[in-house]
């Protein structure tokens, strides 16, 4: 599972926990606490009711006085009561009151009246001096048809002649209770729809920033050209510190593997020069070689000597194109200019074997963006290739088109071409070519040099053999 996949379910489960503790603790707190309000003014109300009652109770009137025919007036009473947005038309209490002995002497419905109330908590325990109260289903079977019932007791000096008990639905305050509910779980939803939204938008911030790091050190890994992503906080941090940690680990890798592969590769060269040395130096004496053997050997010197000084040379381009990751200062490039300045540099040694380049253009306009001294030693580099395969007195074509959008060089010859089984190998570091007119090979770094360059500048080079013999090495770029 994908960390950030990882972090939404984590933040999702914490959200639903939350939700679920707002629920539990709406039904624990706010529902009770509803009805303990209510229990509250059923205590103020029973109380002073209680005080208007006890003259009729004394006088033994209290099912027929004057309270009693009040109490009853009000069933008929209008209310008119607007209370948060719900009407109140009518009262809905219940008053009923026993004497000493918890017989009902006055129910306001009619009821009850002779009943014996002495075993209800609310008449009970007022009749003991305690505070009586109780909550009673009318309907056995319904849960939601509960009544409150608030006791009063009735005094004659300190003696307790009587309890009044106000009842009262607690479906009364339902409506109360079930906006609020609603209000705090419409609410609570929108809390929860956008706190998703922020764990989602967090887990995929945090995601894409480790993904990009993740695909920058796999790449990295696979020796790929990497840009360090864009990051943002610790991520950015983490990022520089991967990033130096490359630079030391490639850094000392790359010396050893060059280290490596140019000690194997100056053997060959070191090992003619030391022959023909000591060929050189045990001429003499009674066995003296003559002047064609010792110019012979001295060219062999002077040629591995230059073999060694240029692939020294271009080890060193090679590797400084290769350990870079981008182009710090990418420039506008005319093709033009470059394509002519390789052509010149080139000149010369073209003329001694009587060779010559001939630079063609379907558009004289074109630019990249790049650096101007890497892509034109690539053109050199792909000429001077071209020159030691093509025949005496050849002609070399530089030739740069549109296409696509895309800058399309090649550099064609009428060469001997390129041996099937070397292809796919003309790029690879150190791979060479005898040479057709003397059999001898190159540094086998021009190529590997070019391929890294056009991949430096978001391109590709490739090298195929040409219709009617030679070849045509290719350069594909994006132009500006």
């Amino acid at each position: 599972m994908k960390i950030g996949l990882r972090i939404f379910l984590g933040y999702f489960l914490i959200v639903a926990l939350a939700a679920w503790l707002l629920a539990r603790v709406f039904i624990a707190e706010v529902k009770p606490g509803v009805r303990q309000a209510m229990e509250d003014t059923l205590v103020d109300s029973a109380n002073v009711l209680a005080e208007l009652a006890t003259d009729d109770l004394m006088a033994g009137r209290i099912n027929d006085g004057n309270f009693a025919r009040r109490v009853k007036a009000l069933r008929g009473r209008d209310l008119g009561a607007e209370i948060w947005g719900f009407d109140k038309r009518a009262a809905n209490y219940r008053l009923y009151v026993t004497d000493a002995r918890g017989i009902v002497v006055f129910d306001s419905t009619g009821r009850d009246v002779g009943k014996d109330y002495s075993r209800w908590n609310d008449v009970y325990l007022t009749l003991r001096g305690r505070y009586g109260a109780r909550s009673t289903r009318s309907d056995p079977n319904d849960p939601n048809s509960t009544v409150m019932h608030v006791a009063a007791p009735i005094r004659d000096g300190d003696r307790i002649i009587g309890v009044l008990t106000i009842a009262k639905p607690n479906r009364s305050i339902a409506p109360f209770i079930e906006r609020s509910q609603a209000v705090v779980t419409r609410w609570g939803i929108v809390l929860m729809g956008v706190a998703l939204l922020v764990g989602l938008v967090a887990a995929w911030w945090l995601s894409r920033q480790l993904g990009g790091l993740r695909r920058y050190a796999h790449a990295v890994t696979a020796g790929e050209r990497a840009t360090l992503p864009k990051s943002a906080g610790e991520f950015a941090d983490l990022g520089n510190a991967l990033e130096t940690m490359r630079a030391r680990l490639e850094g000392k890798q790359y010396v050893e593997q060059y280290v490596h592969t140019l000690t194997h590769e100056m053997k060959s060269p070191l090992a003619a020069i030391r022959g023909s040395a000591e060929l050189l130096e045990q001429a003499g004496g009674d066995s003296p070689m003559d002047e064609a053997d010792r110019a012979r050997f001295a060219a062999s010197i002077r040629a591995q000597s230059e073999r060694l000084a240029q692939m020294i040379d271009k080890m060193l381009a090679l590797a400084a194109v290769e350990h870079r990751q981008r182009l710090d200062n990418p420039e506008s490039v005319d093709v033009a200019g470059i394509a002519r300045e390789a052509a010149a540099q080139c000149a010369l040694r073209l003329s001694q074997r009587g060779q010559r380049v001939e630079v063609m253009a379907d558009d004289g306009s074109l630019e990249v963006s790049g650096d101007a001294f890497l892509l034109r030693q690539a053109l050199v580099n792909l000429i001077d290739n071209a020159a030691d395969f093509s025949p005496q007195g050849g002609t070399i074509e530089l030739q740069y088109s549109h296409r696509a959008g895309r800058l399309h060089i090649e550099v064609r010859d009428r060469g001997a071409g390129i041996p099937g089984y070397a292809v796919s190998r003309v790029f690879e570091r150190f791979y060479s070519l005898a040479r057709p007119d003397n059999g001898s090979r190159s540094s086998g770094l021009g190529l590997c040099f070019v391929a890294e360059v056009a991949q430096l500048h978001g391109g590709s080079a490739a090298l195929v053999n040409r219709e009617g013999g030679g070849a045509v090495a290719s350069l594909d770029l994006p132009l500006r």
